[in-house]
């Protein structure tokens, strides 16, 4: 005969809350190794040069077009094998529906542009298949889609392969004449043949540790901006712009949007140890600098940081992009509020900056990853210096860090939670590029992750109380196929959602171009309205919501 044991209650709440805290809610999991994705970045252990800590873009696109986004990771060289350019492989994964992706790099051409550091994409022959654009250490790729899962790299007859060291890209018609330009940002000089010695100075030491050099106490690059001629060749016009930098900042992430909302392409630049920029389209052809004024270019205390990453995003529903941009360690993540006519820093306000002090940043984006229609905000970390683990730095986070992941309140805070969602989430890693998108079109936004010094990692959202959603597929006219700098603006009762269309942001990385939306309880948009980028308008409305909505201008 059996005798059922009853323990008392307050056993059984104490044995609830201890399964509960083994088990945290699952909001992303990592599928990386399930869904056959095999590749490693290349990078020498112990980073004794800067080149070899800066890299590690990723892209979203479906270069294919089968409905499904697929992901390319760019690889680097090191100074040992920077000779060798089939040392490093950077990879195209096709997704095949399912979780699966398959490494079609081989076939497709592109596994080899050298000693690559960032990626951003764009339809740049108008053909309606999308280009893969590739910064690098020297010659930078323009990849031309042959639709028929090959590419052909036309850097050097379009007239963009640049030179130098390039880091950030992003498309944009910044002259409205129906066609995609092309800004490239890039970092320091670099010399293979004559690097600078590790720990040989005080700019090679952090904290008394002897370590890589840079970028303080080298040369700055110019950037580029090339202009498109339409007759598939560019002509590089960055100083008759005025944006071509000629006091040599440290150039890494960009980000194109029309800031003050007259119609106009302005443009973002995060440099590293300087100031950054925010260029205001005179409308003609050239730009103004207008960062300071602006209230962009610096901390809130008017010190210069170390500035990586850039995301755009209406976190307050109020019809205006602020800006995100990820920092150095002990400088802060900063957070821009758009005002209107002008920015203010709301870093410590918004409870974003604490939790980024000790970490360095670099990739990022807003995503609403609950869909409760409030943005939030998540950003990977990693530090530059191997040798801090090491030694002990009283609260520095190590070589390998965690990862960064903002709730939005609804109330201009955000409260930190990275650390309720379990190891994916707090596990160190060295984080670069970061690219937010729908993998498997349910509606769910996922992340694709490129780290140093391992696997990059694919994060499936499998948050089970999700709110319902929209996708927005544009297709621009002849000239912008990708509509890239179209705004789409969601209405829902009282409160209308703002998005916009881009090529590059984050850090050296690219995100799907498909606008999502979160909607919480709401089971339709009453209004779908798109201001494409000549400032033309489409309108739907009464919109149903779980779907994916495709808009053809």
């Amino acid at each position: 005969m059996t005798r059922a044991v009853v323990a008392p209650l307050g056993v059984l709440m104490l044995a609830a809350a201890m399964t509960r805290a083994a088990s945290p809610p699952v909001l992303f999991r990592d599928i990386t190794a399930e869904a056959g994705i095999a590749f490693q970045h290349h990078a020498a252990p112990e980073k004794k040069y800067i080149v070899e800590s800066m890299a590690g873009g990723v892209a979203l696109f479906d270069f294919d077009r089968d409905g499904l986004t697929d992901i390319y990771f760019v690889d680097s060289l090191t100074v040992d094998t920077a000779n060798s350019p089939m040392a490093a492989r950077s990879a195209l994964y096709r997704n095949l529906g399912h979780g699966k992706f398959e490494d079609v790099t081989d076939r497709s051409g592109i596994g080899h542009p050298g000693w690559g550091m960032g990626v951003c994409a764009a339809d740049v022959d108008d053909d309606g298949w999308d280009d893969l654009y590739v910064t690098a250490l020297g010659r930078n790729r323009l990849y031309r889609n042959n639709h028929d899962g090959t590419f052909t790299d036309i850097a050097e007859r379009a007239g963009v392969a640049g030179g130098g060291w390039s880091t950030g890209c992003g498309f944009a018609d910044y002259d409205r004449d129906g066609r995609l330009d092309l800004f490239v940002s890039r970092y320091v000089k670099i010399d293979l043949d004559h690097l600078p010695q590790f720990g040989k100075d005080k700019t090679c030491e952090y904290r008394g540790i002897a370590v890589q050099c840079g970028p303080r106490g080298l040369a700055g690059e110019s950037d580029f901006l090339f202009h498109n001629d339409g007759n598939g060749r560019f002509s590089e016009v960055a100083a008759r712009a005025g944006v071509s930098d000629p006091n040599g900042y440290f150039g890494l992430g960009v980000a194109w949007f029309d800031y003050n909302d007259d119609g106009w392409p302005d443009l973002y630049v995060a440099n590293d140890s300087t100031a950054n920029f925010l260029y205001r389209n005179n409308g003609d052809g050239t730009f103004r600098e207008i960062a300071f004024p602006a209230g962009v270019a610096v901390s809130e205390d008017g010190a210069e940081q170390g500035s990586m990453g850039v995301a755009l995003g209406d976190y307050l529903n109020a019809g205006r992009l602020s800006l995100f941009v990820t920092n150095f360690s002990e400088e802060y993540n900063a957070l821009y509020r758009h005002d209107g006519d002008h920015f203010t820093d709301v870093s410590f306000s918004s409870k974003t900056a604490a939790p980024s002090l000790p970490l360095v940043g670099w990739g990022t984006a807003f995503v609403d990853y609950d869909n409760d229609g409030l943005l939030d905000l998540m950003a990977v970390n990693g530090h530059v210096y191997p040798q801090l683990d090491k030694v002990r730095l009283g609260a520095s986070a190590g070589y390998r860090q965690r990862k960064l992941l903002y709730h939005n309140r609804g109330n201009g805070t955000f409260d930190e939670v990275a650390a309720q969602f379990g190891p994916v989430m707090t596990d160190a890693r060295v984080g670069r590029g970061l690219a937010a998108g729908d993998l498997d079109n349910d509606g769910g936004i996922d992340v694709v992750v490129n780290n140093l010094d391992g696997s990059p990692e694919v994060l499936h959202n499998e948050l089970l109380d999700r709110g319902n959603w929209l996708l927005v597929k544009l297709t621009g006219p002849r000239g912008n196929t990708d509509a890239i700098g179209a705004v789409v603006k969601a209405r829902t009762g009282a409160v209308t959602r703002t998005r916009v269309v881009q090529s590059g942001t984050s850090y050296l990385s690219q995100h799907d171009m498909r606008a999502h939306f979160g909607l919480g309880s709401a089971s339709q948009v009453d209004s779908l309205e798109v201001r494409w980028p000549d400032g033309t308008t489409s309108k739907m409305v009464n919109v149903k919501a779980n779907q994916i909505v495709a808009i053809k201008r």
